[in-house]
């Protein structure tokens, strides 16, 4: 088995800000997994938040012994970012070499679109309020937010897009202090979710605090380990396969989730529609998909996934699975 790795670069439609800072470009590692005269593919994005960086990521996947399985991986690498590219590429591989498709291979239902969020970057209420007026047909909208003056934000975005559905990301951006004030205002302005309101080292304050609408986590869920402490804290989980290490942990971390009463969120980094297509079929039937990360490239790969009024499609077999 011969693993490469190479950094591809995807330039942005706009400058992408959220609370801990912005953007241009998507800075992705593609992996491609070589075997029998076949060849499959993934890609992760590395993220700082996580103590990742594209060198890092790289040694990790280049560390890897020679032959291995999907299987023994799951011990090989921990969670994050290198084992979500090489996992992803060793499930294209596998069905490339049984002549199936992936949801097969899994014994998963054949998927179908999913409503998927649009993100509005963090600026100015003038701003995101463009924004939202100019996105205002699409029927969910994500806002990021994450600072202590966000309620005009919240605002300008309900004026400029009145029918959407919305939802709020604040990044961990937000004290215990500004969240309690913020809250009492969500339902009033029509917001479904809110999104990793606290640092994750903090978030033992959402113990016991009102939650008008359902507070998801992310920064705090990577993968079924990371369940036992969100009891109580939140009420929905956002699976990122960049965190999870992967579409093998982020089934199961769906399920695991699913059965303690948890409703799932299907996220993803800014990357291109090679990420986000295992992660459409971690995304059947949950209640939030956010997979809109090619919607905010200039460019993307040469077969990008479909986007259309019934939401994101499932891949192509020429792009993955």
């Amino acid at each position: 088995m011969r693993i490469t790795v190479t950094r591809d670069v995807f330039k942005l439609a706009q400058v992408f800000t959220i609370s801990r800072g912005s953007r241009t470009e998507a800075k992705v590692l593609t992996v491609t997994v070589e075997q029998g005269g076949f060849t499959g593919w993934g890609e992760c994005v590395p993220y700082a938040r996580y103590d990742e960086t594209l060198d890092s990521v790289t040694a990790e996947i280049e560390g890897l012994p020679a032959d291995f399985s999907r299987a023994e991986l799951q011990a090989l690498l921990p969670a994050g970012a290198a084992r979500n590219a090489v996992d992803c590429a060793l499930w294209d591989l596998e069905a490339k070499q049984a002549g199936k498709r992936v949801w097969e291979l899994a014994g998963l239902a054949a998927p179908g679109p999913e409503i998927t969020a649009y993100t509005l970057s963090l600026d100015s209420p003038e701003k995101m309020q463009a924004q939202a007026a100019e996105n205002a047909f699409r029927p969910l909208l994500k806002i990021k937010l994450g600072t202590a003056d966000d309620m005009p934000r919240l605002e300008a975005v309900r004026a400029g897009a009145p029918d959407s559905s919305i939802i709020i990301d604040a990044n961990e951006g937000w004290s215990a202090e500004i969240y309690a004030k913020l809250a009492p205002h969500l339902l009033r302005l029509g917001v479904e979710l809110v999104e990793q309101p606290l640092p994750a080292g903090e978030d033992d304050a959402l113990i016991g605090m009102e939650r008008p609408v359902p507070v998801c986590a992310d920064e705090s869920c990577h993968d079924r380990e990371s369940l036992p402490k969100l009891a109580g804290k939140y009420d929905v989980v956002n699976i990122k396969l960049d965190k999870t290490g992967g579409l093998t942990e982020a089934l199961k971390l769906r399920d695991a989730a699913l059965a303690q009463g948890f409703r799932v969120m299907v996220g993803c980094m800014v990357g291109s529609s090679l990420a986000m297509a295992p992660a459409t079929l971690v995304a059947q039937g949950m209640a939030v998909t956010d997979l809109d990360g090619p919607l905010l490239l200039a460019e993307d790969r040469d077969e990008p996934l479909k986007f259309d009024g019934a939401g994101v499609h499932p891949p192509s077999a020429k792009l993955w699975g």
